[in-house]
């Protein structure tokens, strides 16, 4: 029997101890220090996430510059084009329609190609986009390459999207999704001073090239930053789903864009539209019976994402009015150019990333279902406040209005963007993020459509009047308001604590955000 003595240290450090057998002989021994495990340092002194969120950040500013820019510019691109400036809301709801059919696809593409190749390509397709929309001659041909973009906007910022969801922990969701879209926001406050600067000195047609170097930036950093995600089991593809989600979204809103101003027949129109609803139907149908279904109609069992997608919905169509109702005010009722309205509108994003700060703390004091409730109304009242401008009205005083209205309408989105995953689980968030998208992208087409609607329909209760008169603008962001206000009820029914692990309302949740530095 050998008996071995050595002390603490040398235990814990490595040195020289002593061994004894049953005669009492003794001997040294070295006992080596034991391995450490190798500490791996970040190169980055940010946190991985944040890391990650700069890099969708970046696809999401080219988004929402171009679609600010677009807007700002509408006028002026339908007077080249010899269209009726109603006429150009084709153009932006074309491309929303590509993002809605596209986008129930993007979360498999996703799994099955891998997060940065299919990140990659889809910032490649969106920037060749739009490059074919600077060279466009006709609105036939203006359509034709926003759907181009549509097709890479699909799977860039759900992709983006799906990258945080799946590699940031559940405690730093809400910061992550604050912290990336702070970039992307400046593609708001920039879209509008650059579109409008470039349209009235210069040519539409160029700010649609804006978008080449900030699309090379993103592959390129898309390239070093972005893992490759790809999820352990990969569910069959839904073809029979994915045909009748795209033909039936696609042909209800093209029936509603087309919808008036001579666009079309009205037969057509109202035939489409039809067509739409009948085979979205048909779709539920076929989701209830498929094993895979390629948009998981079962999640609206889930309160939270119930509440988010259905209830976010109604607000969304009211504020998705905004881009197309308040430029054509500015601009064809007050007579202001196009570098003058975006120069007054553009404050409105920057009241939206002031609120990004500010999300995380005034969500874990007051939960998600009273900053939903109340933020909804908030936001209908300072919507139909818009039109209540005049020719004479102070600029400072519209400037005010937009400014505090970004930040209530950006805090409903963070919002709704963050409980819609309150109790998704990793495994479905792929299915989620489609689904939710598309919720999104339809809400935001309608909106337009709505906006549209509700101009033309007022302007026609006086015929011969100016579309474009003032009062016509009034009653339409009084009903857009209205709509918005409606999701409250939606909010209503969601528990006290709905969302509370993400809030960071729970004891042991605040002390880790506390402790991240927060």
């Amino acid at each position: 029997m050998t008996t071995a003595l050595s002390t603490p240290a040398a235990a814990r450090k490595g040195g020289f101890g002593i061994s004894f057998d049953d005669a009492g002989r003794y001997s040294l021994r070295f006992t080596p220090a034991p391995a450490r495990p190798e500490r791996r340092k970040d190169p980055s002194p940010l946190p991985r996430y944040m890391i990650s969120a700069l890099v969708v950040a970046c696809a999401m500013f080219m988004e929402q510059l171009d679609a600010t820019v677009i807007a700002t510019s509408l006028p002026a691109i339908a007077l080249d084009l010899n269209e009726d400036p109603i006429s150009l809301k084709l153009a932006m709801t074309s491309y929303l329609v590509s993002l809605a059919i596209f986008i129930p696809v993007s979360g498999w593409v996703a799994d099955r190609f891998g997060a940065k190749n299919v990140f990659r390509a889809a910032v490649l397709v969106f920037t060749l986009g739009s490059i074919f929309c600077g060279l466009s001659r006709n609105l036939p041909e203006l359509v034709g390459a926003r759907i181009i973009q549509g097709l890479g906007g699909a799977l860039m910022t759900p992709v983006g999207r799906l990258v945080l969801m799946r590699s940031v922990e559940r405690r730093d969701l809400v910061r992550a999704l604050s912290f990336v879209t702070i970039p992307a926001l400046l593609g708001p406050i920039a879209g509008p001073l650059l579109g409008g600067f470039i349209t009235t000195y210069f040519h539409w047609r160029c700010i649609f090239w804006i978008n080449v170097p900030i699309g090379a930036l993103g592959m390129a950093l898309a390239t070093f930053y972005i893992d490759n995600v790809k999820p352990d089991a990969i569910w069959p593809l839904d073809f029979r789903g994915f045909f009748l989600s795209g033909a039936g979204l696609a042909a209800m809103l093209f029936g509603l864009a087309t919808a008036g101003r001579g666009l079309a027949p009205v037969e057509l129109s109202l035939a489409l539209t039809a067509i739409g609803a009948l085979t979205l139907a048909a779709y539920a149908a076929h989701a209830r019976r498929a094993p895979f279904p390629l948009l998981d109609l079962k999640l609206f069992s889930l309160r939270t994402f119930r509440a988010s997608v259905l209830g976010g919905a109604l607000f969304r169509v009211g504020i998705g009015s905004i881009p197309f109702l308040l430029p054509l005010m500015l601009q064809m009722s007050f007579g202001m150019n196009p570098f003058q309205s975006g120069s007054i509108t553009f404050i409105s994003s920057a009241g939206a990333m002031a609120m990004k700060g500010t999300a995380p703390h005034i969500l874990r004091r007051f939960g998600f279902r009273w900053v939903l409730i109340v933020n909804a109304l908030l936001s209908g009242v300072f919507l139909a406040a818009y039109g209540l401008f005049w020719p004479s009205t102070p600029i400072l005083l519209m400037m005010g209005l937009f400014l505090v209205g970004g930040f209530i309408h950006s805090l409903e989105f963070t919002s709704l963007n963050a409980i819609v995953f309150a109790e998704i689980g990793h495994e479905r968030m792929s299915q989620a993020v489609s689904l939710a998208s598309v919720g999104q992208q339809l809400s935001l087409s309608l909106g337009i459509a709505a906006g549209a609607a509700a101009l033309q329909g007022i302007a026609a209760l006086h015929p011969g009047a100016d579309v474009f008169a003032a009062e016509n603008f009034r009653w339409a962001f009084l009903i857009m308001g209205l709509v918005s206000m409606s999701s409250a009820l939606s909010f209503m029914r969601l528990p006290p604590d709905a969302g509370a692990d993400i809030a960071g309302r729970g004891a042991t949740q605040t002390d880790e955000i506390e402790a991240a530095g927060e």
